[in-house]
Order: structure tokens, then C-alpha cells, then sequence
């Protein structure tokens, strides 16, 4: 989709602490094998927040720099992977009732790693649908612990990291503006995060902590690594060609690639080598200190280069996501102002 009169007008980002690798290594849990093949120096973690205390906080970060009131929010959405802290009951509107105290639509996305951009898509057509619309505020948080999730086993190509983002999307200016954004889904790959277990009656039935490679050994076993791999990349390239066609740019000439927080390897497989991008257009330097934030990755890199200086005025930036389902989404944008630092 090519869109025209969509902002952005302030990004947050919540990481409450960080633990070092190597730290991980010497109490044994994490192995040498997967540090020295993710690539990672630290991963961000939650000593006691809740995954949506982290996105309540993030919010009300991204609203003080946009200089959004509560009441100017027309569509909170959430988008979340794993659990939030409370057992059947609507994160959405806890993040409302603790960030905005408004009576606007407030929704949870789940669409696991893919579901920040997801948000950004739906919450781009909810403002142009209506003229008098104004802002929408974005955000995702996860907590992966224990038992449920292993951080460095339960993934092991892709350590997992806790935090939260936020982001306000606006009809009203801001400091970077949103030239297209596209998603593309393929259920056929849906089988990769189930396997050929039966469906249970309650969470974590078959085993504690969950095993996504358990899952992928019995897809690609029936269908062949090539397979899955193909279908995989055609997926990313779908968005990719897209959004950078709809943004009327070329992937060779946008100044940055905002990628998914996968370890180094799984980078390179699946991004640096098929699609030539130069690690040094990414965000690899500060997604290797952070870890995998489920649905942030792309809103924490963004509020990094923002924060940081690294964008400037004029510079273009791709943000590319893919999750279990599998779906794929990616944005262009162009940044035409430099936000006061808080």
C-alpha cells in the first residue's frame, strides 16, 4: 500500500535490564554454541515487570515525545507473542486505562513476530478512513520466561529478549513520514512452530519449555528442507518488492534496513547473503545488545536510530518482519526532522 499523509510523531522503547552473554554462559544457562553462533553480547530481561506494565510505560514515553495528548488517540493496538501477566483478559485495555484513560478502540495483535508491522498496517488505514482522525498509538511488549519459554533453547538461532515499544502514527505531521507498507502471509509454513503434535486443552501440554525446533524437525521431514526454505524467502521478497516499489526506491539505495533481532547466523542466511544488504546499513550493532523482542524489533531499532543520530533528514529506512504463520511485512519511511532528545 502507498501511503500519503501517515507520520510517525514519537517512538519509546522500555528494556528494565540486561544480561550480558557471557554472564549466561558461566551459569550454564546458555551454551558457548549458541552465544558464538547468535553473534549477541547481551539480551535485555525483566527482573519483575509484566510484559504489559513494560508496554504501559513505553507508552507513555512515546506519547511525551510526540506531544500527544490521550485524548487526540483514536486506536490503541497492542501486539504481543507470548503471555502478559494475567490469564484470559484484555492487555489492550489494561495499556489504555494506564496510558490514555480515553474511550477509543483498543485491541490486541497477534501475530507473533510480524505483529508490530501488522499494527502499523491496520492502524495506517484506520486513520485514512476517517478525516477527522488524528493519532494512533502502537505498542508491544513480551516477558519470555521461564517455564514456558527457554530464551536461549527454546529458539536457539534466536535468543529471546523482554521489553517493550510504542510508537504514535499521525495525521498531524511528525518526523518521519510513511511512504508504504506492505504484508503478505503463507499458511502453508504455518506448520513450522506446531509440528505433528494433537491439539491440548490447556497451554504447555506437551512440553515445558516450548521447542520450535522440535516442530521444525517434523515439518521438514515431511516437506524437505528446499522447500521450506524457498517458500521462506519468496515470502520476505513478496514485501520487500512491494513496499520499495510502492516508496518508489531500490533496497540498494535506502539508507537503512531495519531487520528482525535474529542471532548473526540466522541473519545471514536468511538477509545479508540472498538480498546483499551490508550488516553496516543495519541495526545489527545495537540488535546484538538487545536480543529478540518478539513484536518490537522494528519499533526499538527505529527509536535507536532516531535517539541515536545515526538517521539523519532525508534518510530513508526499510523496516522488515516476519512471523510464525508465517507472514512477512515491511514499511518504508523517510525521516524529515530530527525530534528533541528527552
Amino acid at each position: 500500500m502507498r501511503v500519503e499523509g501517515i507520520y510517525l510523531r514519537g517512538t519509546s522503547v522500555r528494556l528494565p535490564a540486561v544480561l550480558p552473554l557471557a554472564d549466561a554462559v558461566a551459569s550454564g544457562a546458555c551454551t558457548q554454541r549458541v552465544a558464538t553462533g547468535t553473534g549477541l553480547e547481551s539480551v535485555a530481561y525483566s527482573p519483575d515487570e509484566s510484559a504489559a506494565e513494560m508496554a504501559a510505560k513505553a507508552a507513555a514515553g512515546a506519547l511525551r515525545r510526540a506531544g500527544t495528548d490521550p485524548d487526540d488517540i483514536e486506536l490503541l493496538l497492542h501486539a504481543d507473542t507470548y503471555h502478559q501477566g494475567q490469564d484470559l483478559w484484555p492487555v489492550a485495555s489494561y495499556i489504555q486505562r494506564e496510558s490514555l484513560g480515553n474511550g477509543c478502540p483498543a485491541i490486541e495483535i497477534r501475530q507473533m513476530s510480524n505483529g508490530g508491522l501488522a499494527a502499523m498496517d491496520l492502524a495506517t488505514a484506520y486513520l485514512l478512513a476517517g478525516e477527522m482522525r488524528r493519532d494512533a498509538l502502537l505498542t508491544t511488549a513480551d516477558r519470555f520466561c521461564e517455564p514456558g519459554i527457554d530464551r536461549w533453547l527454546t529458539d536457539p538461532g534466536t535468543p529471546y529478549a523482554d521489553g517493550a515499544t510504542a510508537l504514535v502514527l499521525s495525521r498531524r505531521g511528525g518526523w518521519a513520514r510513511l511512504l508504504s507498507i506492505a504484508l503478505h502471509a503463507d499458511p502453508d509454513l504455518e506448520p513450522l512452530h506446531r509440528g505433528d503434535d494433537p491439539f491440548t486443552k490447556a497451554p504447555f501440554a506437551h512440553r515445558v519449555p516450548v521447542d520450535f525446533e522440535e516442530a521444525k524437525r517434523a515439518f521438514i521431514g515431511r516437506v524437505g528442507m528446499s522447500y521450506a526454505i524457498t517458500r521462506a524467502h519468496n515470502g520476505q521478497q513478496t514485501v520487500l518488492k512491494q513496499a520499495l516499489a510502492e516508496a518508489g526506491s531500490e533496497l540498494s539505495d535506502v539508507d537503512w534496513v531495519v531487520l528482525p533481532h535474529f542471532g548473526r547466523r540466522r541473519l545471514e542466511a536468511i538477509y545479508y547473503k540472498p538480498f546483499g544488504i551490508d550488516p553496516a546499513r543495519t541495526t545489527w550493532e545495537f540488535s546484538r545488545t538487545v536480543g529478540h523482542l518478539g513484536a518490537g524489533d522494528q519499533f526499538a531499532s527505529l527509536d535507536h536510530l532516531i535517539t541515536s543520530g545515526l538517521a539523519k533528514p532525508g534518510d530513508r529506512c526499510v523496516l522488515v518482519s516476519v512471523g510464525a504463520g508465517y507472514s512477512w511485512g515491511c514499511a518504508v519511511l523517510e525521516i524529515l526532522d530530527q525530534p528533541d532528545a528527552d
